[in-house]
């Protein structure tokens, strides 16, 4: 028996591969299926079966087109009505695979339909427990997303139930069963994550707050508080994952376009188009498209991506290094934007040696901050619940995942130095308001870490943040 845990940070999500004796199931896969059948192929194994533990809300799912390319059957819990050919499983059902099985454990909470599948050895002894988002490491699911699909589903009614999941199904396994969730810290899916992607269900049980002995209402009380609400696509992706979508080699084929600079330069007139520069912050800053927006790629790109682009259908022009422009295209298609219109051949470079207008950023160290003899004010776009753990004293919370929110308060005439925890979101905070016509912001390089290390400004008392939302 092989299992391994495919993890991608960008999304902090954790596949799944699991063979044995010549079959294969694939967990909650990613929408690229490579991975999955490079790994089937190397053991000389048939892919038999796809797990959903849910319909995911943060990224669109695999499971269409690698059941296509293998004829592997896709599996959900009890309760769901996906709109393709799928089982839907019984609570209590037993599938096998090779010399090894599962069985399926209806959990909900997290969403209506969430199931956990309970690996038992080729001896029948129970194993490993794949979570999916009922139980994380360190965190259980949150219990707000399936009411943005259901509206009569309340996060109340839905923490109740995960409760009721959790002590009926869970609880009662062996301490020392292996926990494989289905995402670890930096994911939006849980408010308080561990970096840490799997664990033992006893070690769990010892640690997880949501695990201590409490009542259903503290339980309900506890998962609930610290909530912010989730990224705009993920009821997007919901319904990509229920009902279906475009297959992914389609979009990567029709996407993975090279345009000249004319070309490109024509397409990024058209207001409908948002042009995307996925460099690092530091090359950005030194020079850019004029209009184009900052997400770097070596960041959190598509979640940030999802939470600041509104319109999944939007039309997007990328702008890259190269070679990385088939790695964003497909980023981008993970949570669903599959309308990529092309990238620019040659990336920025090849628009600069042509004499085309280019734009910049303007930074400022910590040093060079505090010896300003005139200070601008100060803007902290870290999510709140960074703010108000530690900040500059006087600095004002403006975090980027509302920027839109908050543009009403701030002055196009007026200087504001901005700053994140390192450099990431200011960077992308500073590009999105550029594009907009406020030319007066000033990134801090280095962000708070910079800052607070410099020993030259006031900060709060630090506070244990209650949530990493």
């Amino acid at each position: 028996m092989k299992i391994e845990q495919i993890y991608t940070g960008c999304l902090a999500q954790g596949a799944y591969y699991i063979e044995s004796n010549g079959e294969a199931v694939i967990i909650d896969p990613l929408r690229e299926t490579e991975p999955y059948l490079r790994r089937a192929a190397n053991d000389g194994a048939q892919i038999k079966y796809i797990f959903e533990t849910h319909f995911h809300a943060d990224f669109v799912s695999g499971h269409l087109d690698l059941a296509a390319k293998t004829g592997a059957t896709i599996v959900y819990g009890p309760t769901a009505k996906p709109g393709f050919t799928a089982h839907v499983a019984e609570d209590g059902e037993i599938l096998t695979v090779g010399d090894i099985s599962f069985q399926v454990l209806h959990t909900p909470g997290h969403t209506m339909e969430s199931s956990c599948f309970l690996l038992k050895d080729e001896k029948g002894n129970n194993k490993a427990l794949f979570t999916g988002d009922t139980l994380f490491i360190g965190d259980v699911g949150r219990p707000d997303l399936a009411q943005k699909v259901n509206a009569s589903l309340t996060e109340d009614m839905l923490a109740g139930l995960l409760y009721d999941s959790l002590h009926n199904k869970i609880l009662p396994l062996e301490d020392g069963i292996i926990i494989y969730p289905a995402h670890g810290a930096g994911s939006a899916c849980g408010k308080n994550m561990s970096r840490e992607t799997t664990d033992t269900l006893g070690h769990q049980r010892a640690v997880n707050y949501a695990l201590q002995p409490m009542t259903r209402e503290q339980f309900i009380k506890e998962v609930t508080t610290g909530l912010t609400p989730p990224p705009g696509y993920f009821p997007e992706n919901v319904l990509l994952n229920l009902n279906g979508y475009e297959s992914f080699d389609t979009v990567i084929e029709r996407s993975k376009k090279g345009l000249n600079i004319a070309d490109f330069e024509k397409a990024a007139q058209n207001d409908e188009v948002l042009l995307i520069d996925t460099r690092t912050p530091d090359m950005f800053a030194a020079g850019f498209i004029p209009g184009s927006v900052n997400i770097g790629i070596d960041g959190s790109f598509a979640p940030w991506a999802g939470t600041l682009i509104p319109d999944i259908q939007q039309k997007i022009l990328l702008v890259t290094e190269a070679g990385r422009e088939e790695e964003t295209i497909t980023r981008l298609a993970r949570i669903g934007y599959d309308h990529c219109i092309g990238y620019l051949e040659g990336g920025f470079n090849a628009w600069k040696a042509a004499g085309k207008a280019t734009d910049q950023i303007s930074c400022i160290t910590a040093v060079e901050m505090a010896a300003k003899t005139e200070q601008a004010p100060v803007l902290d776009v870290r999510r709140q619940s960074e703010y108000e753990s530690e900040h500059l004293v006087n600095a004002i919370n403006v975090p980027l995942d509302y920027i839109n929110q908050h543009l009403p308060e701030l002055d196009k005439e007026r200087t504001y130095y901005v700053h994140c925890a390192s450099g990431y979101r200011s960077m992308i905070f500073c590009s999105i308001l550029k594009a907009r016509g406020y030319n007066n912001m000033i990134n801090v390089n280095g962000g708070f870490q910079a800052l607070k290390s410099s020993g030259l400004f006031e900060i709060t008392d630090y506070k244990c943040p209650m949530t990493m939302l």
